[in-house]
């Protein structure tokens, strides 16, 4: 398997002096998925963790409804092509015979009919099952930076945590955003992890895509750095779903759905 990170000499300019150094430089990986033999999909994404990658976005787009659907699947040993078997495979994908190829950048690269299926797919979390104080949210985003350990070397990738009030349960990191929260779903769903009582912990924007795949993965409450967008919020308003967005030091702004941040 490809490393997650490579180094490279640098041309580096400081102060009107230039100088060669080495920097570390983050790796990437086309990975085609194979569903019963046929091309399904080409995901460009850090290479580790892919088979757990594999199974949340096959599940989270509504291809197979959960790990059970699946009756084999196997990596090759470069990574580039993951075999996966089923006959439990949705219909609705059965007549879509021609390969999409899905970047790192995510965004529009990704096809108009995955949008048309997010209401199949997307969980309505209109139930309080998880709340927070402040406190709880500034420790939770200190923890997951802290294991940002590419980024802080590379500044090249996005990270994700999975967490319980408590702390952290899983983190992933990956050059695409949405790559690393279906890491996180795929595992979960491998180790029948409950997700309905967990918090989501995410480094970077909450877009429209971003919150619609934590709806798709089931969490309450969505955490981030960075700034949400404006049809982001208006989906997590109709989810039941916590936005809060701006967490650095000791502020933060709650975006949708305040009743899941309580005071101590």
């Amino acid at each position: 398997m490809k490393p997650v990170v490579t180094k490279r000499e640098v041309l580096h300019f400081k102060n009107g002096e230039a100088v060669q150094v080495e920097d570390t430089i983050v790796t990437e990986l086309p990975v085609t998925i194979k569903i019963n033999g046929e091309e399904f999909v080409t995901m460009v994404c850090s290479p580790e963790y892919i088979e757990d990658m594999v199974v949340g976005y096959l599940a989270s787009e509504g291809i197979i409804r959960n790990y059970k659907d699946i009756k084999d699947i196997w990596v090759q040993e470069d990574g580039s092509y993951v075999h996966v078997t089923t006959d439990r495979l949705n219909p609705l994908y059965q007549n879509l015979q021609n390969k999409r190829y899905i970047t790192s950048c995510c965004g529009m690269s990704r096809q108009g009919f995955v949008f048309a299926n997010d209401a199949l797919t997307a969980k309505n979390m209109n139930e309080v099952r998880v709340k927070v104080t402040p406190e709880d949210c500034f420790r939770l985003m200190k923890e997951m930076q802290g294991t940002a350990g590419v980024f802080q070397e590379t500044g090249g990738v996005h990270n994700a945590a999975l967490c319980n009030v408590n702390g952290i349960v899983l983190s992933r990191m990956d050059i695409g955003r949405h790559n690393a929260l279906d890491k996180i779903y795929g595992y979960c769903l491998k180790n029948d992890i409950f997700i309905g009582d967990k918090i989501l912990v995410f480094s970077g924007r909450i877009s429209s895509e971003i919150l619609l795949k934590v709806a798709k993965i089931g969490c309450e409450i969505v955490l981030s750095k960075s700034a949400p967008t404006e049809f982001a919020l208006q989906s997590a308003e109709e989810l039941g779903i916590t936005t809060v967005g701006f967490i650095r030091g000791d502020s933060m702004n709650v975006y949708t759905r305040p009743e899941r941040i309580i005071s101590e």
